[in-house]
């Protein structure tokens, strides 16, 4: 019987199987502090922390997936901050946000952390919060782990919960080896190839986009995100099961995902009381690039139906920047 699954490693930009010659200029991290506003900056455990928020209104967290960034919520946002406060962050690894050297704070509970360290600086009781594939499993983790601080769940392809920690690589114990694989797969054309798997329409994977996603991975401090994603995680607590998390929930999944299949998202959301599956025809891995209209259309029908918030943290008067 399928299950929800998670990418494997061969699809995924920072852990290739694949390694060779190759070599990838690193930005300097105080060169990327300098250029982010200041409104899209929060520091977190002494950190800088790429935030965008967008929009005014209940609180709408985007987490994006494995090997992206906030770049990948670029078409939905500009609809949903009409309607929504969103929030779109930079996970651990990936994107503008600091590099940390320690290995933990790239485990599920590290990434965590950071979630809900971004929360408290907003000040932010609970949100409603999406997520895409490994975003998706943080999603889950979360409002499974921290019930209180979430309103209902997006899940888009959605990968496992466990998702990285059984899908490990062994050049990231070898600092020589990481650095020759990350200097290919982190090229603007290894990325686009990889965008290919992902994609269903193949014409999506513009050069452009690769180079996007490539200059928001190839900056300092990568080899240390590297080794830290690729590291046996520490104990993550007893197993978490779906059915305990009660929570409205949207699932949405592209029809010709090969990622995660389909299949195993109907298997996972069927498992959760009160949860609503929508299929997307010719879509792949990334609904919310691949079909903006779609998701953006299923993303506010699920949270207009949602009770409104009582929180006055929840209420942001005005637009929170362009």
């Amino acid at each position: 019987m399928p299950t929800l699954s998670s990418p494997p490693i061969s699809c995924l930009v920072l852990l290739p199987l694949l390694f060779g010659f190759g070599c990838v200029s690193l930005t300097p991290y105080a060169e990327i502090r300098h250029s982010l506003p200041e409104a899209d900056r929060l520091t977190i455990d002494g950190r800088t922390v790429h935030v965008e928020q967008r929009g005014a209104g209940e609180p709408l967290l985007l987490l994006h997936g494995f090997g992206e960034s906030t770049y990948s919520w670029r078409a939905v946002v500009p609809p949903l901050k009409e309607h929504y406060r969103t929030i779109a962050i930079d996970l651990h690894g990936f994107g503008y946000t600091e590099r940390p050297k320690e290995p933990a704070a790239y485990s599920r509970d590290g990434q965590l952390r950071l979630i809900l360290g971004v929360l408290d600086a907003l000040k932010i009781e609970s949100a409603h919060v999406a997520g895409h594939s490994y975003g998706g499993a943080l999603t889950l983790a979360l409002a499974a782990r921290h019930p209180a601080r979430v309103r209902s769940l997006i899940l888009i392809d959605s990968a496992a919960v466990t998702y990285p920690d059984e899908s490990k690589s062994r050049i990231a114990k070898s600092r020589t080896l990481s650095r020759l694989a990350l200097g290919i797969a982190l090229q603007p054309n290894a990325i686009r190839r990889n965008l290919r798997k992902a994609y269903f329409d193949d014409t999506l994977a513009t050069l452009e986009v690769g180079r996007a996603y490539s200059s928001r991975l190839a900056i300092e401090g990568v080899l240390d995100a590297y080794a830290g994603l690729s590291s046996p995680p520490p104990s993550a607590g007893p197993p978490i099961d779906l059915a305990t998390i009660q929570k409205p929930s949207l699932w949405i999944w592209g029809m010709e995902d090969r990622t995660v299949k389909i299949e195993g998202g109907r298997i996972a959301a069927a498992k959760m009381a009160g949860s609503t599956f929508v299929a997307l025809e010719r879509c792949g891995h990334s609904p919310m690039e691949e079909k903006p209209d779609e998701v953006v259309r299923a993303v506010l029908s699920f949270l207009d139906a949602q009770p409104a918030s009582t929180s006055l943290s929840q209420r942001v008067p005005g637009e929170v920047t362009p």
